[in-house]
């Protein structure tokens, strides 16, 4: 996916590609995802992504890129910070379920409950029977999801660890960037394998008929976000809803311009 086809005519990989032929080629997505989520408004369905991956893999630029287009009061963004002390004695799904979607709505989760099968198992965040506990527990709660209605997709965001690094220390050098870069990635750098067994281990106890992962390469990250916008937009029903027409007549009189009072003596800057 992503790929040119003069590219893969001559049997080339794909190279980095340039911002001016990203955009063309995710405009027509874009009009894609507002017909998906007129849909789903008139068909009352609801639209859970999950978007997984590594540090610096690029889980907020495509969330960006799906979200950017649609209605935010029908599209949420959910990007929970580490659980209160309340939270901590819940049920580990618990802070998760309010915030799904209802009838109509697509929720976009950067990171989700697999924070339990990745930093949390391989910082220390939690203990391994918590981490064995989270394996056994998570495809029975998708499970629930599914037949409940929801239409759940799960996509982990594959990157080098090469890649990573660049992307680490473009972070650490741009100071509009910084913010992005924790004490906890900081440590996180050494642990490229363990992280990749702990991932493992996730695909093979939550790769599900029911609720399967779906691996998106994003070490161009540009390529990443249309292979994945791609992937979803074909997972889900072509039923185009016809969109309404908009009654647009003139307005009666000369148009006003904006007016305030002498007495308030304010003005616009």
């Amino acid at each position: 996916m992503g790929q040119s086809k003069k590219e893969a005519k001559q049997g080339k990989s794909p190279g980095k590609l340039g911002k001016a032929e990203y955009y063309e080629r995710l405009a027509p997505l874009e009009l894609e995802l507002t017909r998906l989520a007129r849909w789903l408004q008139h068909a009352g369905k609801r639209l859970l992504v999950v978007i997984e991956g590594r540090d610096t893999a690029g889980k907020g630029g495509v969330i960006s890129a799906i979200a950017d287009t649609l209605n935010p009061r029908q599209c949420h963004v959910v990007a929970l910070p580490k659980p209160t002390e309340r939270e901590k004695t819940q049920w580990y799904f618990q802070r998760y379920v309010a915030h799904l979607p209802a009838a109509g709505e697509v929720a976009l989760f950067d990171r989700s409950w697999y924070n339990r099968a990745g930093v949390e198992r391989v910082m220390g965040f939690c203990t391994e029977k918590d981490a064995r506990t989270f394996l056994k527990q998570a495809p029975v709660f998708e499970r629930m999801l599914v037949d409940d209605g929801i239409l759940l997709f799960k996509y982990w965001l594959t990157v080098d660890q090469a890649q990573q690094e660049e992307r680490f220390a473009e972070r650490r050098a741009d100071p509009l960037k910084r913010w992005k870069l924790s004490p906890i990635d900081l440590k996180a750098r050494e642990k490229y394998a363990e992280y990749t067994a702990a991932r493992e281990a996730m695909l093979r106890a939550t790769h599900t008929k029911h609720a399967p992962w779906v691996l998106v390469d994003f070490n161009d990250q540009r390529r990443g976000r249309l292979a994945l916008i791609k992937h979803l937009l074909k997972s889900i029903p072509d039923l185009d809803v016809p969109e309404a027409a908009v009654d647009y007549p003139p307005l009666q009189g000369p148009l006003l311009e904006e007016s305030f009072g002498r007495k308030s003596g304010l003005r616009p800057i």
